[in-house]
């Protein structure tokens, strides 16, 4: 656990896909995001974007959750920044039934879908429609393929480093996600272009009639 002194900076876990992607997805955000929103992060790795979202979205409470071997390195972020925004790490694997939290204007992850299989995908679109309030978002950053195609070279490499290290797992595409998200009540609103190759996926939450 981490006691209530404050961490200095020197002693954050940084992750360097944050630095790079941060201040980009901080534009998308703001641009879909309602000012006041409770939005819930899947897999948060460091803490990062939770610190720095909560720095420019003064009006967001953000919800940081992760695997339980994760939660330390959340908890240093959240010690260091002494926010209000920045709500303590909850333990959440996408794959159990129940997730921590109801009612979130927003369901956000980065770098998660590509890093993890197909069926992970699965419950983590139906863990969000849970978690999900009815016109609510996920939005998903990360590289995807787009009518079966890579984008790059890059995401060449990427994909085959992944699934070296995991078989299960891999750039997935598109339009599979757009279906997926539909049989989860969550449709497309916005496709939105990133550095790097990679995409910022946008779904609303419909009412279910």
């Amino acid at each position: 656990m981490v006691n209530n002194d404050l961490v200095s900076s020197e002693h954050l876990p940084v992750a360097e896909a944050c630095l790079r992607n941060q201040r980009p997805i901080l534009d998308v955000l703001g641009k879909y995001l309602p000012a006041s929103s409770y939005v819930l992060e899947v897999g948060s790795g460091t803490g990062q974007h939770a610190a720095y979202m909560t720095e420019h979205l003064p009006g967001v409470r953000w919800q940081p959750t992760e695997v339980r071997e994760r939660l330390n390195d959340i908890r240093l972020w959240q010690t260091h920044c002494q926010r209000d925004g920045f709500l303590a790490p909850l333990e959440l694997d996408v794959r159990q039934d129940i997730w921590p939290t109801r009612e979130a204007d927003a369901v956000f992850s980065a770098n998660v879908v590509h890093f993890v299989s197909w069926a992970e995908v699965e419950s983590l679109f139906r863990g969000a429609q849970r978690a999900l309030r009815t016109g609510g978002l996920l939005i998903l950053y990360g590289p995807y393929n787009y009518d079966g195609q890579f984008t790059s070279e890059g995401n060449i490499a990427l994909d085959q480093w992944l699934r070296e290290r995991n078989p299960d797992s891999g750039i997935k595409d598109f339009e599979q996600i757009v279906l997926l998200g539909r049989s989860h009540d969550l449709f497309l609103r916005a496709d939105e272009e990133m550095p790097a190759n990679n995409r910022t996926l946008i779904f609303q939450k419909a009412e279910i009639s």
